[in-house]
C-alpha cells in the first residue's frame, strides 16, 4: 500500500529501515463468539488486544483499537525508510515508547489513519471514533472514492460529531455497522471489544469481496 507512507530518500545517506515490524504484544487469546470475524479470515492475532484476558464487554482503548485494525489489515512499514529509529513519541507526543503499543503507533502513523497528534493511547474509544478510524483506513486500503453518500436517517443522527458524519454515513450505507432495533447508532458510548470485532470482521469481509469481484472482472 503505497498511499500515506512516508518515503525519505536522500543521496549518500544511510537510511534506517523498519520491515515487517510487529506490535511487541501479540498475543494469542481465546476466541470468543468471532465466527464472523474468522469467517472474514481474520488470524487469531487479531484478537491480540494487550497482555489482559479478553473480555468481550469491556471497552476499548485508543491503543487497542488501533492495533485490531493494524492487525485487520496486516498494516506494516515495509516500504517506509526512515533517517533514524523511529519512535511513538515522533507522532504522538503523549504515547511512551516503551509501551506496548509503541510499534503499533508507528505503524498507525503511515498507514491512513486519521489520528490527532494529541492522541492518548489509554483514552476509552467511542464507538464514533473507532468506526471513523476503521472506515478511514478501508477508504485507504481499498482506494474508495470519498463520495457523499445520501445518509441513512437513524434515531440517533444529531448526536454525531461532524468530523465523523461522512465516514459513519458510508459505514451504513456499506453495512460495515448495523443499526440497533430502535435504528440508534448510539455514537458517544463506549465500543466494547466484542462490537470493535464485528465491525472489524464487516470491513475486511467487505474487503475481501471487493477484492473478488475485482479479480472475477480482471479474467473476463
Amino acid at each position: 500500500m503505497k498511499h500515506f507512507r512516508l518515503l525519505i530518500a536522500l543521496s549518500g545517506i544511510a537510511l534506517f529501515s523498519l520491515t515487517n515490524v510487529q506490535t511487541s504484544s501479540a498475543m494469542t487469546l481465546p476466541a470468543f463468539h468471532l465466527s464472523q470475524v474468522v469467517s472474514a479470515g481474520l488470524s487469531q492475532a487479531v484478537m491480540a488486544i494487550d497482555k489482559q484476558s479478553v473480555k468481550p464487554d469491556a471497552p476499548l482503548t485508543a491503543a487497542q483499537g488501533i492495533q485490531l485494525i493494524v492487525e485487520a489489515f496486516a498494516l506494516n512499514l515495509d516500504e517506509v525508510r526512515f533517517l533514524k529509529a523511529p519512535l511513538a513519541t515522533d507522532y504522538f507526543p503523549r504515547a511512551k515508547n516503551d509501551a506496548w503499543y509503541a510499534n503499533t503507533l508507528i505503524i498507525a502513523a503511515h498507514n491512513g489513519f486519521d489520528l490527532p497528534r494529541q492522541l492518548d493511547p489509554n483514552q476509552t474509544w467511542t464507538k464514533e471514533k473507532f468506526l471513523h478510524q476503521l472506515m478511514h483506513v478501508l477508504e485507504q486500503h481499498e482506494h474508495l472514492p470519498m463520495i457523499r453518500i445520501a445518509p441513512e436517517s437513524f434515531a440517533d443522527m444529531d448526536q454525531l460529531e461532524p468530523l465523523y458524519q461522512g465516514s459513519i454515513e458510508r459505514a451504513i450505507a456499506l453495512k460495515i455497522v448495523k443499526l440497533d432495533a430502535e435504528r440508534k447508532l448510539h455514537p458517544k458510548a463506549e465500543i466494547t471489544r466484542s462490537e470493535a470485532l464485528e465491525w472489524i470482521g464487516n470491513a475486511v469481509a467487505f474487503s475481501k469481496k471487493r477484492s473478488s469481484l475485482a479479480g472475477s472482472e480482471s479474467d473476463q
